[in-house]
This record gives structure tokens, sequence and C-alpha cells, in this order.
């Protein structure tokens, strides 16, 4: 995917040891269809050659305000109009300490300061030894950066350089970019707080064997990440599935749909929307054996007895909340045939305002979707493209049907 293709990044490289995770940045900001411009300070060349990021950005890397190449010798005043992002990755404490008092001792705060605040937003990264980024100073300048309008980055936590452990590592170069990818999305859910379920349910039959589906929770996490993007604050209750969990979204984990259940009633009195994405099981054995049930020679199975699982989205929306509208309400419809007709029967049955219909076989465990949309008033196709770029597609549609009050919360 290219996220960020027609976007022109400025990519401000200050001194650290992390400067070597942004050469893979450079690159991965490339990859995802940006232009990239490296700027580099004196201090960040001690750490990472201009050679390297030249090589990955395909561009002469610029080091001084005094370089010769621009005809009005004033890069620090073309190079943050050009932009479309200055992110500076790493982001050191004396380069965020230079900011907030509104030094420009080199060509890389030069430039931030001279930026169009307006049009050009000023993303930093973070990277310093743990008692550095604790310290009372370190976190009063991040502070203000952020009143100042900066997006401060979160810091990462673990085994750093200098040998200890803690937080004020350099968020991972994947990371980065997901940030950044998120911040240039439109903000159609900003104040929502938006509730998913993703991922199939498994129902014990014993210790070893149970009753699930081929669900992969791609299309219920994509959900997640694109209404964080979107600006909510997302939940995200995932069944049994092995997917990293989007950047900014708080999960909870089940195995069971008593589970699931039990997880959303404990979460829905906070949510705003409700997207229930999950393939939650309709049955599950009455009970489970206590230990691995082995076959007896009779070359027949165990005769099991099945009871039917809640329907944990119906429940939802019969309550005041949802009737009221405080509340709103998307299903998922996972079919095997006749499309249409089953999501509509399955939108009035579920009395949602929006339901979410595709063909289960055809993207279970896939990377891309298509996806059919049902309301009270018919029926939209969103055609066949990745599952992120159709959950983004349907964070805006559940955008524009919110009620006005419930938008401007």
């Amino acid at each position: 995917m290219k996220d960020l293709a027609g976007k022109h990044i400025v990519l401000g490289l200050s001194g650290g040891i992390a400067c070597y995770k942004s050469a893979e940045l450079c690159r991965l900001l490339t990859k995802a269809g940006a232009t990239v411009q490296v700027v580099m300070t004196g201090a960040a060349a001690q750490f990472i050659t201009p050679v390297t990021m030249q090589a990955l950005s395909n561009r002469p890397v610029v080091l001084s305000q005094w370089d010769a190449r621009e005809p009005n010798n004033m890069p620090h005043i073309n190079l943050g109009r050009e932009a479309d992002a200055i992110l500076i990755a790493p982001a050191s404490a004396d380069l965020m300490a230079q900011l907030v008092q509104g030094r420009a001792a080199d060509l890389l705060t030069l430039m931030c300061l001279a930026r169009p605040l307006e049009r050009v937003p000023l993303l930093l990264a973070p990277a310093m030894n743990r008692e550095m980024w604790s310290h009372p100073a370190t976190q009063r300048n991040a502070a203000q950066l952020r009143a100042d309008g900066a997006v401060v980055l979160p810091v990462g936590q673990g085994a750093q350089a200098c040998g200890e452990t803690g937080d004020g590592r350099m968020l991972e170069p994947e990371d980065i970019v997901d940030e950044l990818v998120a911040h240039f999305q439109p903000k159609v859910l900003r104040g929502q707080r938006v509730l998913v379920t993703a991922g199939p349910t498994f129902e014990a039959i014993d210790p070893v064997r149970g009753i699930t589906n081929h669900s992969s929770g791609k299309m219920g996490f994509a959900v997640a990440r694109a209404a964080r993007e979107a600006g909510a604050e997302v939940t995200l209750v995932a069944g049994p599935v092995h997917l990293p969990t989007p950047r900014g979204v708080r999960r909870i984990n089940v195995q069971s749909a008593l589970q699931m259940q039990a997880a959303v009633q404990a979460e829905i009195a906070q949510a705003t929307v409700l997207v229930a994405a999950a393939a939650v099981a309709d049955w599950r054995p009455a009970t489970s054996a206590e230990h691995k049930i082995k076959k007896d020679g009779s070359g027949l199975p165990p005769a099991l007895q099945f009871v039917e699982n809640p329907d944990i989205l119906a429940g939802v929306a019969a309550s005041e909340r949802a009737r009221s509208g405080q509340l709103f309400c998307v299903g998922f419809a996972a079919e095997s045939h006749d499309l249409e007709a089953n999501a509509q029967a399955k939108r009035l049955r579920k009395q949602v305002p929006l339901l979410v219909g595709n063909i289960g076989p055809a993207t279970f465990g896939q990377d891309d979707n298509a996806l059919l949309l049902v309301d009270a008033h018919g029926t939209q196709a969103l055609p066949h493209a990745n599952k992120l770029v159709l959950a983004r597609q349907l964070a805006a549609e559940i955008a524009r049907r919110l009620p006005a009050k419930a938008v401007a919360a």
C-alpha cells in the first residue's frame, strides 16, 4: 500500500545512537510512496553518514544553512515550504530544548522555526537515555512542544545502548510510519469511543479440541486501526488470533463467545460506536470435558450436545442507549451465498442501523475484501480492495451516519 503517495516528507536527524534506525525509516517512507528529503545536524553525522541517507532517499542530504546548491541560499525557507510534514527521528533532548526556546543553532532547528505553522506539521520521535527522558526539564519541554502544536510521539521501552533498560527508546521505524500515516487521515471520528470485536471465537470441547471458524480477524483489526486513525478512542475485543495490536488501540483478548459477551458488556457503557466484526460461533458444546476425550474403540465419535450462544450484537442493539441513538451499532455478516438478501435480513433481525456484508469463504485469511453496506435506505458496494482501505472507507461511512450531536461530541 502506498499510504504516503504524493507526500513530501522532510526527515530530520539529530544526534543520537538511534540514527541507525533512521536508515530503515527512510526506506519505509519511500516504500510507502513518499518523497524524502533528509536534513542532518552535525551531531547526527557522527552516528550515520550522509552518504547512507542519500542512497536511501535518492536525494542529496542537506547539512548546512550555507548549502550553495540553494539558488537563494535559503534552505531553511525552501525546505519547509516544500514539505507536507517535517519528521524528526531521532529527536534528542537537546534538540527538543532548542525548539521550545525558539533557538536556531543549525539548519534543522532553523527550518523548524521558519516552517509555516498552519500548513506544515512537525512530528518528533524522541530518543534518549531513560533518565534524560524522565527528567522534569525534558517532560516540560515535551509538554510545551505539544502546546505549541508539534506532535511528540510516544517513546519505546526496553534495552538502551548505555546498558540500562527503561523508557526513552525511539519508536521502531514501522511504528513511526504508522503514526505519520495516521496523522494524515481525516479525523472524522474525533471524540468518538469505538468498541470493535474481531476474529473468531473458540468453543472448547475438551482441553485440546474445540469449535471455531476460519476468521483471521484481519478485517476487524483493520477497522480498529482505521477508527484510531480517524481520531477515535478505540478498544478492541479480539478472539484467538495472531495479529499485532494496532498502534494506539487498547486490546482485550478473549477465547469463547461468553467471554466476548462479558468483555463487550464491561466496555459498552463507555462506547459511542460498536463495530461487531467478530465471527462469533453460533453454538457451543453444552459441557466441556475436563480431560481429553479418548477414542473408545467403537469407531463412533462422542455424542455432543450443543447450546446456542448469546447474540452479542442483538443484545447491545436492543439496549436503551442504542435505541435512543447514544450508541451506533454496526454489524458484520459473513455469508456464503445470496449476500444482499441475507445481509438485509440480518440487519432487520439484529435491528442495527448499518450492516456490513461480505462473502466469508472468499475473504477469510486474505488481505483484500469487498464489502456491501446495508442500511434502511438500501445497499452500497465498496469494491474489492485492501482491508485497511475498506476499513477507512467504512469509518467515513459510519461518521456520515452518526447523529449530528454524536459527531460534535
